[in-house]
């Protein structure tokens, strides 16, 4: 994939989708695996980091409720009680927090805040962005200290 702009689009875009599927996941009891080569297969996904989006649901999907009890530290609310939307956000958020040291956490949590900004409740982005944060701020201390 080409470095820069096209690049970043692409793997926001591929965030969304994958935000799409995890909410489908949330509401449909299909494998999760369907409904990835579903939202893989739409037309609509030609502008897609199509690898970054496999990467995202693979590892996402699969390890939800480790995700979920991650969550119950650093959330307030309970992950069973969370609006779909934010829950998604935060699975994504925290995944890409732990698992992609090269994206800085800055970038992680501006993104979460935009795709629940864009699809999540009026004030859904402000309790995203606690949440991230305090997870940031667990496991980057150095970057997030800088």
């Amino acid at each position: 994939m080409a470095s820069g702009a096209p690049a970043h689009r692409a793997r926001s875009l591929a965030r969304r989708l994958a935000l799409q599927a995890l909410y489908q996941i949330q509401l449909n009891p299909l494998p999760w695996q369907d409904i990835q080569k579903q939202f893989a297969d739409d037309p609509e996904a030609e502008r897609v980091d199509r690898e970054y989006f496999r990467g995202l649901i693979e590892a996402i999907a699969p390890n939800r409720e480790a995700l979920d009890l991650r969550l119950s530290g650093l959330s307030e609310i309970a992950p069973a009680e969370l609006d779909p939307i934010e829950h998604a956000v935060l699975w994504l958020g925290l995944h890409e927090l732990e698992s992609h040291p090269e994206l800085p956490y800055r970038v992680a949590l501006s993104e979460a805040v935009q795709l629940t900004k864009q699809f999540g409740a009026t004030d859904g982005h402000k309790f995203v962005n606690a949440v991230l944060d305090r997870a940031a701020k667990e496991s980057r201390p150095h970057e997030y200290g800088t």
